[in-house]
Protein backbone atom coordinates (compact mmCIF):
# COMPACT_ATOMS: atom_id res chain seq x y z
CA UNK A 1 0.00 0.00 0.00
CA UNK A 2 3.12 2.14 0.19
CA UNK A 3 3.31 2.32 -3.25
CA UNK A 4 0.23 4.15 -3.78
CA UNK A 5 0.62 6.83 -1.03
CA UNK A 6 3.71 7.29 -3.48
CA UNK A 7 1.91 7.33 -6.55
CA UNK A 8 -0.60 9.65 -5.06
CA UNK A 9 1.95 12.03 -3.97
CA UNK A 10 3.73 12.19 -7.40
CA UNK A 11 0.31 12.98 -8.97
CA UNK A 12 -0.67 16.09 -6.62
CA UNK A 13 2.73 17.13 -6.93
CA UNK A 14 2.41 17.54 -10.31
CA UNK A 15 -1.09 18.79 -10.77
CA UNK A 16 0.22 21.62 -7.65
CA UNK A 17 3.02 22.46 -9.89
CA UNK A 18 1.29 22.74 -13.03
CA UNK A 19 -1.63 24.85 -11.52
CA UNK A 20 1.34 27.00 -10.09
CA UNK A 21 3.30 27.19 -12.78
CA UNK A 22 0.02 28.31 -14.94
CA UNK A 23 -0.88 30.87 -12.23
CA UNK A 24 2.82 32.58 -12.75
CA UNK A 25 2.72 32.31 -16.71
CA UNK A 26 -0.75 34.03 -16.47
CA UNK A 27 0.66 37.10 -14.06
CA UNK A 28 3.50 37.53 -16.23
CA UNK A 29 1.18 37.99 -19.39
CA UNK A 30 -1.17 40.32 -16.86
CA UNK A 31 1.82 42.45 -16.30
CA UNK A 32 2.85 42.68 -19.50
CA UNK A 33 -0.87 43.61 -20.88
CA UNK A 34 -0.41 46.65 -18.53
CA UNK A 35 2.87 47.72 -18.74
CA UNK A 36 2.06 48.25 -22.65
CA UNK A 37 0.90 51.08 -22.88
CA UNK A 38 -1.77 49.51 -25.90
CA UNK A 39 -3.92 47.12 -25.58
CA UNK A 40 -3.25 43.55 -27.12
CA UNK A 41 -5.92 42.17 -27.96
CA UNK A 42 -7.11 45.49 -30.16
CA UNK A 43 -3.53 45.02 -31.74
CA UNK A 44 -3.60 41.71 -32.70
CA UNK A 45 -7.28 40.94 -33.42
CA UNK A 46 -8.85 44.62 -34.90
CA UNK A 47 -5.40 45.64 -36.50
CA UNK A 48 -4.27 42.51 -37.25
CA UNK A 49 -0.46 42.88 -35.60
CA UNK A 50 0.81 39.95 -36.42
CA UNK A 51 4.48 40.95 -35.36
CA UNK A 52 3.37 41.60 -32.14
CA UNK A 53 1.65 38.30 -32.26
CA UNK A 54 4.43 36.54 -33.03
CA UNK A 55 6.22 38.50 -30.03
CA UNK A 56 3.53 37.51 -27.98
CA UNK A 57 3.84 33.54 -28.61
CA UNK A 58 7.51 34.12 -28.23
CA UNK A 59 7.39 35.62 -25.08
CA UNK A 60 4.49 33.01 -23.80
CA UNK A 61 7.19 30.16 -24.59
CA UNK A 62 10.31 31.57 -23.25
CA UNK A 63 8.11 32.18 -19.76
CA UNK A 64 7.53 28.62 -19.90
CA UNK A 65 10.42 27.40 -20.52
CA UNK A 66 11.66 29.55 -17.04
CA UNK A 67 8.73 28.55 -15.47
CA UNK A 68 9.60 24.86 -16.34
CA UNK A 69 13.33 24.67 -15.21
CA UNK A 70 12.73 26.29 -11.70
CA UNK A 71 9.92 23.99 -11.39
CA UNK A 72 12.03 21.09 -11.90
Amino acid sequence: MEWATTYLKAVFDSVLYSVLGCVILFAAFWLIEKVLPFSIAKEIAEDQNVGLGIILGAFVLGISIIIAAVIN
